[in-house]
């Protein structure tokens, strides 16, 4: 998004940014922030909440997902499990805060900032950042003054960040910012089996059913024997393979 273009409630900002921001248990509006919203995953928030909840990747999307088949869409959407409590509550959020406080995922961790990512000349990310301003936010009104960066470091938010700027190459291929490559039914089932559904990736790569045009990395082989980062990037390996024969 553009400035010219931003929603009212969001600033664009820099990672040097000061702001006064914290949520806490004391701050009146706490969860207020995990109610009426459509939470989308990310495949590394699938990853962290799937081994907090000690579950296979299928049986979590099973259970806490709902895919958004759109057609205005490239990429079918993750999204969490709200409540019907009439307030579109998260499945994980209790009086006390949130029940996987730990592996929330990371636009929870980041709040109330957020990011962006492109990938530029020289094959890095380039981030944007905008902070929101809700109405029903009171985390405002706290005196705790810190930069953008140092916030996001204080909130986990570097891991979250390198895995996710991993699927770039695939999200932002030639050929998809061309709007010259239309995925297939079969090439969106893949897509959700190798970025979302990982343990059943893994089982599909052991028991040969899914091939690499090269030999496996020593990298690569760590995510068949437990790395599920190792294997998240294996799996977009696949996917470039199978979508843009790379």
């Amino acid at each position: 998004m553009t400035p010219a273009n931003l929603p009212e409630e969001f600033q664009q900002i820099t990672a040097d940014h000061q702001f006064v921001f914290a949520c806490h248990p004391g701050v009146s509006c706490f969860t207020e922030c995990c109610r009426e919203l459509d939470l989308a995953l990310t495949p590394y928030d699938v990853l962290r909440l799937k081994r907090h909840l000690q579950l296979s990747s299928s049986k979590f999307l099973e259970q806490y997902v709902i895919i958004e088949w759109d057609e205005q869409q490239l990429f079918p959407i993750c999204y969490l499990t709200m409540i019907d409590d009439g307030r579109a509550s998260c499945i994980f959020v209790q009086e006390t805060g949130c029940a996987v406080y730990a592996d929330r995922p990371g636009s929870c961790r980041a709040y109330p900032v957020g990011r962006g990512a492109s990938k530029n000349d020289g094959g890095s990310a380039t981030e944007s950042l905008v902070l929101i301003r809700e109405l029903h936010c009171r985390g405002f009104e706290e005196a705790n003054e810190q930069t953008v960066s140092n916030y996001l470091l204080d909130q986990g938010m570097e891991q979250y960040n390198r895995v996710n700027d991993i699927l770039l190459p695939l999200l932002q291929h030639p050929r998809i910012q061309q709007q010259v490559f239309k995925p297939s039914r079969q090439q969106l089932d893949q897509y959700i089996l190798a970025l979302y559904d990982l343990d059943q990736f893994r089982r599909e790569m052991i028991a040969g059913r899914i091939a690499l045009q090269r030999p496996l990395t020593p990298q690569q082989l760590s995510g068949l024997t437990g790395d599920d980062v190792a294997l998240l990037s294996l799996g977009l390996h696949w996917l470039m393979q199978e979508f843009f024969g790379e």
